[in-house]
């Protein structure tokens, strides 16, 4: 359903709309954590680390690919917002058009350049194998997983996050029974997971297509909505760029403490990966407030109301913290369990790695709150300069820390260096905001100064 953000409590309404992308993001986890369940259960802790050491190339395609097609659906949700229903059409066809074309470069470099990425990640020789078949496999899938980002992500620029929620239920459920057929009755070991996760993919997108095509008219284009502008994708690209750019920047630095993590052997692998996936999931509520304020900020901008942007800001932090607390204690004191979970017969060297990188990250979970709600903030108005150069300032301090720390403290010292960036890049965001508005609030009054004059 339709929903217009522009009026009403901010809280309330970002909180509801944040529910279903809650939601949707834990069911999407449960496509890696099925992962991780049946290949940890089905193929031991060898396989469980091959997903583990190579897992953050597909991570880096991933949520580039989210910040690409995050930033195109911004200007759809800014169109929607000044209520231009042609906009909204113009919009949703360059955004089709410049992700296709952005899925040709994906696919590329997963052809030519994954082997090299896999051996500057010093994946060990043993895991070798099996991490180019998961990753080449998912690689390949992203033009799909790229086509129902941008599908998604439309449907939520008009207000609508409930929707997509019921297809990743379906394609969630889908891709556990995918994995284990394939795993066990298949027997293509790693391949048959990822084979798993592009076949439920599949599913979502084509439901989205149905969907859209019945239920959207705005979004159901005819031959007379496809006229190309070099103007309205320049418009589209100078968003979507930079918050690819800022994502890949992200990946860049998971990638290296992913590499240094490598190094330390099969366990420290094995209980680093467990632990990821029930951060991953555990953070899901920070993430889902900050995913809805994108579509809020960009609506409320469409509509220049910016003191809604201001005031969604305060309440979001203020509940968001409540919350990081919350979480950082459920984890603190029950991650122990969680990660058993995940470990054949409960090895317990590798359940205290990974519970020693909870007990150090469960106690930065707000400063990592505040990169989700004011980053978005502050992408929903169109604004990308502050967004990149706080993802350059967490990757340097991740990087300075991993390597720095790892060298005096071995692998604890790279569970460190995540909570580290996330204070660094929440400073620099949370700065630029008030920069950034600041500005915007010179600027109307110097307007009102000359209308008046």
């Amino acid at each position: 359903m339709i929903k217009d953000l522009t009026k009403g409590n901010p809280l309330k309404l970002i909180t509801w709309f944040a529910m279903p992308i809650l939601l949707g993001n834990i069911f999407q986890q449960l496509f890696h954590i099925s992962d991780i369940l049946i290949v940890g259960r089905l193929l031991g802790v060898k396989a469980l680390a091959a997903l583990g050491a190579s897992a953050p190339v597909f991570f880096m395609f991933l949520i580039v690919a989210f910040g690409f097609t995050g930033g195109l659906t911004i200007i759809t949700a800014q169109r929607f917002g000044a209520k231009d229903i042609t906009g909204v059409k113009a919009s949703f066809f360059h955004s089709l058009l410049a992700s296709a074309i952005f899925s040709a470069v994906i696919s590329f470099c997963v052809i030519f350049f994954l082997s090299d990425i896999l051996a500057i990640m010093n994946v060990p020789q043993e895991l070798m194998d099996d991490a180019y078949k998961f990753t080449f496999v998912l690689g390949l899938a992203m033009s799909i997983i790229i086509l129902y980002n941008l599908l998604s992500g439309a449907i939520r620029a008009l207000g609508d996050s409930k929707t997509p929620l019921y297809f990743l239920i379906g394609s969630s459920l889908l891709n556990i029974v995918f994995n284990f057929v394939f795993i066990k009755f298949f027997g293509w070991g790693v391949q048959g997971s990822a084979m798993g996760t592009l076949c439920s993919v599949c599913f979502s997108a084509v439901a989205c297509i149905v969907f859209i095509y019945a239920k959207y008219p705005m979004l159901r284009l005819k031959l007379k909505d496809c006229r190309y502008s070099n103007k309205i994708m320049k418009e589209h690209l100078r968003v979507a760029i930079p918050m690819a750019l800022q994502f890949s920047i992200l990946s860049v630095g998971l990638l290296i403490v992913q590499s240094l993590c490598n190094s330390f052997g099969t366990e420290v692998i094995a209980g680093f990966t467990a632990a990821m996936r029930i951060e991953q999931i555990s953070t899901q509520p920070l993430l889902a407030l900050g995913v809805a304020f994108a579509t809020y900020s960009a609506q409320n901008f469409g509509a220049v109301l910016i003191k809604r942007i201001r005031q969604g800001v305060r309440q979001c932090l203020f509940a968001g913290f409540v919350l990081s607390v919350i979480i950082g204690l459920v984890v603190r004191f029950y991650g122990i369990n969680m990660i058993s979970v995940f470990i054949e017969n409960n090895d317990d060297k590798i359940i205290n790695i990974g519970q020693n990188y909870l007990l150090i990250a469960s106690c930065f979970y707000f400063p990592l709150l505040s990169i989700f709600v004011v980053r978005n903030a502050i992408q929903g108005m169109g604004k990308t300069f502050v967004p990149v150069l706080s993802s350059i300032v967490e990757l340097i301090a991740r990087i300075f820390a991993a390597l720095y720390l790892a060298d005096k403290i071995g692998y604890m010292g790279v569970f460190w260096s995540g909570p580290i960036a996330w204070c660094f890049g929440a400073l620099v965001v949370v700065i630029g905001y008030f920069v950034i508005i600041s500005r915007i609030n010179a600027r109307f009054l110097r307007k009102i100064y000359l209308l008046n004059k």
